[in-house]
């Protein structure tokens, strides 16, 4: 049973991949067709073809490497210009230029009569953007809507007011940083809920004659009575129980909005002497509203970017963990297979409800999206970034132009941009190569 859940995880993230960057082209597809470019292809996956059919002008199909996918549109790159400013194919020795013209040439012979303004590099600038901002955005949305369905529909795990966990001993936090104990000893006073007798599995009704509505207010009761002796009831098996309880004087972290421990500018925790009783809730999850899901989308975000902007360090740091003994940071980048994998692995964890366990595979496609979203803004071809910063710079060029009142420029030829697109995707393949590699000798470990 165990394998069935690991392939049926890794299915279904695999799916939603795929189903992902057939949506990301889609992106690219639409706008296109009613832009009036003509597209030739839209394919997903690279290599051989493993089906494809023709509907209209397009040729619809399915690669062989489901590595990606693209749109194949006419017009891509403009003509070379000749020294009178007219346009000619032309024809030259030294390698780079010679990329750029067999580009132009394989533009050029895929044009056909009635083509001369269904080209791309005649859109206006706003249309080229909306073209290719169209794939990045529908990862964008996908994103939002695997974060709404986690959010809104699961929910998001938060303390209940049902006992989970309870210490028989409270160890002082400065002893446990000094000596690592976490069992008790001799000298250790006695938790004040395992006096009281609370056990796991109990809810607490109320606490100093105080109804507890949320484990938030019930922990901000305790912090503030210590060395108090108050009543507390709890419901354990359908029967009311009520005792007293002292919360003991002692040093705790300062928790912030979301329950976490504030930390100091060197990274280690806020300290704070406050009332203790020994008690740890159970996690459950609880449906938030709608306005949680786009903070949500936004800290996701952010954390992707931060990766993204230190590509070059995290893949190096994944190198020297997938040849060395270093661990991998979980916070850093992962392939598919990866993804896969961290997949199979919660599907099959049979110990956590099926609820927590969709959610999180939900998650996963949410999140794999939003990593899509940023990664193709950046501004570098083959990416759809590069698309876009090539037709800012023309817009540039073509507005100081009409500024200065000078002669136009005419549209940016991205064909002599080839070269760094061919080390960009070179690139982009190695670290794939390397990210899998990773993750099969060296797998990230987010479950311990």
């Amino acid at each position: 049973m165990t394998i069935v859940l690991f392939i049926a995880g890794v299915l279904f993230v695999a799916v939603g991949i795929a189903a992902s960057i057939a949506l990301h082209e889609v992106g690219h597809l639409v706008p296109a067709k009613l832009f009036r470019v003509r597209v030739t292809q839209y394919m997903i996956g690279f290599g051989p073809t493993i089906f494809s059919r023709r509907r209209g002008e397009t040729e619809y199909g399915v690669k062989a490497l489901p590595l990606g996918g693209y749109v194949s549109m006419i017009g891509m790159f403009p003509p070379a210009k000749t020294a009178d400013g007219g346009t000619v194919r032309q024809s030259s020795t030294g390698m780079f230029q010679q990329l750029a013209a067999d580009a132009r040439r394989a533009a050029a012979e895929q044009l056909q009569p009635g083509d001369d303004n269904r080209v791309f590099y005649k859109l206006p600038i706003w249309k080229r953007f909306v073209i290719m901002l169209g794939g990045p955005l529908m990862n964008l949305l996908i994103g939002i809507i695997m974060f709404a369905i986690l959010i809104m529909g699961f929910g998001s795990a938060q303390p209940t007011t049902t006992v989970s966990e309870v210490y028989k001993c409270v160890v002082p936090t400065d002893q446990q940083q000094e000596t690592g104990q976490t069992d008790c000893g001799p000298g250790d006073p006695a938790a004040p809920a395992f006096e009281a007798g609370l056990q796991p599995g109990d809810r607490i009704l109320s606490f100093d004659g105080r109804e507890v509505t949320s484990w938030t207010e019930l922990s901000s009761w305790i912090r503030d009575a210590a060395g108090q002796e108050v009543s507390i009831s709890y419901l354990r098996d359908g029967d009311t129980i009520t005792a007293t309880i002292e919360p003991l004087l002692t040093e705790r972290p300062v928790p912030d909005v979301d329950g976490r421990a504030k930390l100091n500018d060197d990274g280690t925790p806020v300290m704070q002497d406050v009332g203790f009783i020994g008690v740890g809730s159970r996690q459950e999850l609880v449906p938030q509203p709608a306005s949680e899901v786009m903070p949500a989308v936004g800290e996701s975000l952010v954390r992707v970017t931060g990766v993204v902007l230190n590509l070059p360090q995290r893949v190096a740091q994944v190198a020297e963990a997938a040849f060395s003994d270093a661990p991998r940071d979980p916070e850093g980048p992962i392939s598919v297979v990866g993804v896969g994998r961290i997949a199979g692995e919660v599907s099959a964890m049979e110990e956590i409800p099926f609820e927590a366990r969709a959610a999180t595979l939900v998650g996963l496609v949410g999140g794999v999206n939003l990593a899509l979203f940023v990664f193709n803004l950046i501004p570098l071809l083959p990416l759809d970034g590069g698309h876009v910063a090539g037709a800012l710079w023309e817009g540039l060029r073509r507005g100081v132009a009409k500024l200065f009142q000078r002669p136009d420029p005419g549209p940016f030829d991205m064909a002599r941009l080839l070269p760094v697109t061919y080390v960009v995707a070179i690139l982009l393949m190695g670290m794939g190569a390397l990210l899998i590699y990773a993750d099969i000798v060296k797998p990230v470990d987010l479950f311990g």
